[in-house]
This record gives structure tokens, C-alpha cells and sequence, in this order.
């Protein structure tokens, strides 16, 4: 047996840690969040068209995890509501995938997707990106632990 060992953090001198703890405490910045926001914007758009694509479902699929992750934390209780519309919604889209090969939401899940992305982007907008951050790895950690509002296709 050996003894146990207190294995200390070594963090790279070429980081400057005031500016690190700025980036940390600060709201995301506008480049990142368009990207984001296009991203999901466009897997919206093609699942209305009915031409989406299971990377446009997981995209969506993840927005609404972080969406309900925020609610579970206390964050946006409102969207409440809308994020189960969506959720019913994509398992629907996911079972007519595996009948049809053709990935597309009805007409009532692309308004609460539409609201869900509303509702989300509010949320990312409000809380630091640390915060956002972290609501990423509990999302994250919520799925792998296979929780009970977990989608699987």
C-alpha cells in the first residue's frame, strides 16, 4: 500500500488569472451567443421544413436539456410549460423518424420550440457564463446518469 499523496493544481503561467476570473464573472460574449443562436435557429428551421437532420434534433434536443436544467436550478420556471409541448414533440419526431427516415415537427412543436429558444436564450443572457457554464455540465451530468426528463432515439 501506498500513502495517499496531496497532488497539487498546476495552472500555466501564461494565463493571466485576473482576466481569466473577468471572462468567468462576465455575461457570454455577443460573438459566441450568435454563433450559438444560428446554429439553433437553422436546425429549427429545417426541422419546420421537414428536412432536418439528427444533428438538427440533437441540437434541439440539448437546448431544451439546458432549458430544463435552468428550471430544475430555479431559473425560468415560466418556460416550464412549453418545454414539455417540445419535449413531447420531439419524441414524436424521433418515433416518426424511425417509421419514415423523414425528421419534421407538427405545428405545435415549433411553437414550443420556438418559445423554448426564447425562453433559453433569455436565460443564457441572464446568468454569468460560468453559470452557463456549469448548467452545461449538470445538463451534461443529467443525461449520462439518465434522468427521467432524458430523450434517447
Amino acid at each position: 500500500m501506498s500513502r495517499k499523496k496531496c497532488r497539487r493544481k498546476i495552472w500555466s503561467t501564461d494565463i493571466n488569472p485576473i482576466a481569466h476570473a473577468l471572462a468567468g464573472a462576465a455575461i457570454t460574449d455577443k460573438q459566441s451567443l450568435d454563433k450559438l443562436r444560428l446554429g439553433e435557429l437553422t436546425s429549427l428551421e429545417a426541422m419546420r421544413m421537414g428536412k432536418g437532420t439528427l444533428s438538427d434534433w440533437s441540437l434541439l434536443n440539448d437546448m431544451l436539456n439546458i432549458t430544463f436544467t435552468f428550471i430544475r436550478h430555479g431559473i425560468g420556471m415560466e418556460a416550464k410549460p412549453d418545454c414539455d409541448q417540445a419535449m413531447k414533440s420531439l419524441k414524436d419526431a424521433a418515433l416518426r423518424y424511425e417509421r419514415t427516415q423523414r425528421m419534421g415537427l407538427d405545428g405545435v412543436g415549433i411553437v414550443a420550440l420556438r418559445n423554448v429558444y426564447e425562453y433559453h436564450d433569455l436565460q443564457r443572457t441572464s446568468v454569468s457564463r460560468s453559470v452557463y457554464e456549469k448548467m452545461i455540465d449538470k445538463t451534461r451530468d443529467y443525461i449520462r446518469s439518465k434522468g427521467k426528463d432524458v430523450i434517447e432515439i
